[in-house]
């Protein structure tokens, strides 16, 4: 094996025992010792790969990102045919994979925020564009909402414990909420308010006029 190979080899066994320390222990255990033992490599191949505990959370949480957005780009190419909600769909589908998969994105999450809140700036980004997109395409974008906000309340209820709901309750509703045609008689088209030229506002008129 190649030095490249062999390098490449302890750095995603760090990175899997980082995942099972957070798992398992919780994220404040996470410590490039708790690695070293739990990936069976000396401090030193740790501490070549990762200087230090923020610098594995990085690679942690872009690795995890990474997955998921392979994921979703191969979900979106599914559902683009058949859903009148792609973005959606793809978002809902991938909340589901991050709810059932045993190394979760949403783990690297939890420990990057509790570690360095400023490291969500970048998923915290992109979740915004997913949910531009997901507006966009909607007939009814607060429906749309709702139905996002219910798959990650599903995913964070379950991750950290508090979900009082089976595996099989949680598919089943995850599965609901994938159904258009479970919704589509609940839509109601955003109106289109459009504002006259020199119109005063309705804040304005409705606002007592001051006795001279």
């Amino acid at each position: 094996m190649d030095n490249a190979s062999r390098s490449e080899r302890s750095r995603n066994a760090a990175l899997e025992a980082a995942i099972a320390i957070i798992a398992r222990d919780g994220p404040g255990r996470l410590t490039l010792d708790a690695i070293a033992r739990e990936s069976g490599l000396s401090k030193g191949g740790v501490m070549h790969q990762f200087r230090t505990k923020e610098a594995v959370l990085k690679a942690l949480l872009g690795r995890q990102m990474a997955h998921f957005e392979e994921f979703a780009t191969s979900t979106m190419a599914k559902v683009s045919a058949t859903s009148a909600n792609p973005n959606l769909a793809t978002q809902l589908a991938t909340v589901r994979e991050a709810a059932i998969s045993p190394n979760s994105a949403a783990l690297a999450l939890v420990a990057a925020m509790v570690e360095n809140p400023s490291l969500m700036a970048l998923p915290r980004e992109r979740e915004m564009e997913r949910m531009a997109a997901i507006r966009e395409e909607a007939t009814d974008p607060d429906l749309a909402m709702l139905r996002w906000a219910g798959a990650m309340g599903l995913l964070l209820s379950s991750l950290f414990g508090m979900s009082p709901l089976s595996k099989d309750e949680h598919q089943r509703l995850f599965a609901r909420l994938l159904d258009d045609a479970q919704w589509t008689g609940l839509e109601r088209p955003a109106a289109k308010r459009t504002v006259k030229s020199g119109a005063p506002s309705a804040a304005k008129a409705a606002t007592p006029r001051k006795r001279a």
